[in-house]
């Protein structure tokens, strides 16, 4: 009992140890008590492990010599009787731990979601894919072999014990052909390793490969390109099978010395067994009883071997979850709060960079938008208006410098709290299976009469009402039924559900026809009364006649800032591009733009 209290302190320590380094190894400790009661579960089950061993000696010890019936009949029932609670021990403790992982998954899926989604607007999407699998890699070890073997592992000493205690030679061996095992298992660990990887990710870039064109099978198959596809996927292929052929030799090669070693442990163990016997040192019932033994005592080494690449993924897959747990750390809920319906708007020397890109996309831009404004950006293709509107909406992931909303910065809030007063429509525009009614609603409660207010300020509420379904039309993956100027149209009133505070339109009207642009003018207009804070982006510069503010981009820099100025000689704010001069800002010309008065443009 000594061992077995000393063993469940020292994991317990080392679990409190464990509280103090990260948010997901406290909620580990949080079921310590379910791990108690495994481990003592496991202590059971494996004492009672010993009862088929009893069970011989007393066969050939004292039925077969005594030729007592009552004597067989006894320990047939003992056997019997032993036997069934260890199975039922093993069921429960099997039942325990997988309600553990389902508690575990059931706590954990919202918070790895919410990081997986951040990290993929970070442009980390290898990253965010993997926290699901790590996720479910640490719950399948928990409820599989995995933690069994390592639960079993501190009973091979007490079974080397008992073989010694038949004969010190039996229990000397054993010790041996466990280290055997071990070293057998190591080393398979080690060969296995690379070429296991390596065919792992040929078939991952296989995969990538053909999931990327069969997404886009229309424009390979009209312009003639299946041919050309089908001879890059058939290298992929071939390299992938290339690679998965040596990853198996590897692997078949290590069980078969694997499989010889086991074999010559139950043949010698056997032998050796005999030879005691001879010499007398033995009874032929402690032969018999020392071979299932020696059986039991390598089994939790050659489970935990077996285990041993679950168990390294499992190592690797929490302290993955861990970091990114403790890299984006829960935020409590919290909203805009303002005056005005609009949010104030501020960005302090705000840069944005990609990868492989050797210079800024947009290079200290500062400005400062007051609550219920309409600011309208212009610039040439490539000059960064597109990412621009991503750094306000604080979804660009390589960003420096300051965007605050009502003076709160954008990195602090809860994205989920902040997504709900913010509308966005890309420039590409998202729409996801399901219902026109659930996009609208962006798959939250549908609320029936503000789904209806947004339609109709976007002017979309007559079109959908012409669909067969309506309102529970289902637009397929990506709205695929729906036409361009539809998609738009529908984001559009996306981008309005529920009144949010500020609204960014990045090139609304690309795909518009002459209705939908009235639509789009009307809905500007009518979110200026409603004293929205307003971003639109477009290269149309007739709606800038309505905006506060103009600011205009070119390479990435603020060319000009200020209030839109419309009159017969200047009918609209000059492209970056046209030949007359455009008188580069002072210096002075931030520290203004921050001001509601700002130059006019």
């Amino acid at each position: 009992m000594t061992f077995f209290k000393t063993y469940l302190q020292t994991h317990l320590r080392t679990l409190r140890d464990f509280s103090q380094r990260s948010e997901l190894s406290r909620f580990l400790l949080s079921f310590k008590r379910e791990f108690a009661y495994a481990f003592w579960f496991t202590a059971l089950i494996n004492v009672l492990m010993l009862t088929p061993t009893l069970y011989m000696l007393q066969i050939f010890d004292r039925v077969l010599v005594s030729q007592s019936e009552f004597t067989l009949y006894a320990v047939t029932l003992m056997l019997l009787f032993f036997l069934g609670i260890m199975s039922f021990s093993e069921w429960v403790r099997a039942r325990l731990l997988v309600r553990l992982g389902v508690k575990l998954d059931m706590r954990l899926n919202e918070r790895v979601f919410n990081t997986a989604f951040i990290m993929q607007n970070q442009g980390r999407d290898k990253e965010a894919a993997q926290l699901f699998t790590d996720l479910s890699r640490v719950r399948q070890f928990l409820t599989g072999a995995g933690l069994f073997a390592i639960l079993d592992a501190p009973w091979t000493p007490i079974y080397l014990i008992v073989l010694s205690l038949l004969h010190p030679f039996l229990g000397i061996l054993s010790f041996i052909f466990c280290l055997m095992l071990a070293a057998v298992a190591y080393i398979s660990g080690l060969v296995m390793k690379t070429p296991l990887e390596e065919s792992s990710e040929a078939a991952r870039k296989e995969s990538v490969y053909l999931d990327g064109k069969l997404r886009h099978a229309s424009v390979v198959e009209s312009m003639g390109m299946l041919g050309n596809m089908r001879d890059t996927w058939a290298s992929h292929h071939q390299n992938a099978l290339v690679r998965t052929r040596r990853g198996l030799d590897a692997q078949t090669r290590m069980q078969s010395i694997t499989r010889f070693v086991r074999l010559f442990q139950q043949s010698l163990c056997l032998g050796a067994g005999a030879f005691l016997v001879i010499l007398g040192k033995i009874s032929p019932g402690a032969m018999i009883a020392s071979n299932a033994l020696m059986g039991r005592a390598t089994h939790p080494v050659d489970a935990l071997m077996n285990a041993w690449k679950s168990l390294l993924d499992a190592k690797k897959s929490y302290l993955a979850l861990e970091a990114a747990l403790e890299e984006h750390p829960h935020h409590e809920p919290a909203s805009l709060v303002g005056e005005t319906v609009g949010a104030a708007l501020t960005l302090e020397q705000v840069s944005a960079t990609a990868e492989h890109r050797a210079t800024p996309i947009l290079d200290d831009i500062s400005f400062t938008l007051p609550a219920g404004s309409a600011l309208g950006i212009m610039g040439p293709s490539g000059s960064g208006k597109s990412t621009l509107a991503r750094v306000i909406l604080g979804i660009w992931p390589q960003t420096e410098g300051d965007v605050r909303y009502d003076d709160m910065p954008i990195r602090d809030q809860d994205r989920v709290a902040i997504g709900a007063e913010l509308g966005y429509l890309p420039q590409d525009v998202e729409l996801f299976s399901g219902t026109i009614a659930e996009n609208i609603a962006r798959f939250g409660q549908p609320d029936p009469s503000k789904i209806i207010e947004a339609c109709q300020a976007a002017g979309v509420h007559d079109m959908i009402l012409r669909f067969p379904k309506g309102y529970d039309t289902e637009i397929g993956e990506e709205g695929r039924i729906l036409s361009g100027g539809q998609r738009q149209r529908i984001g559009l009133a996306r981008a309005l559900y529920n009144n949010p505070r500020l609204v960014v339109l990045d090139e609304p009207n690309a795909n518009l026809d002459d209705a939908g642009d009235h639509a789009l003018v009307n809905a500007v207009m009518a979110l200026k009364q409603q004293g929205v804070t307003l971003v639109l982006i477009t290269h149309r510069p007739q709606i800038m006649s309505s905006m506060d503010f103009v600011l205009m981009l070119d390479k990435g820099k603020v060319v000009q800032f200020g209030k839109p100025k419309f009159t017969d000689e200047n009918p609209a704010p000059p492209k970056i591009n046209d030949p007359r001069p455009v008188a580069p800002a002072p210096a002075s010309a931030m520290a203004s733009a921050r001001e509601p008065d700002a130059t006019p443009v």
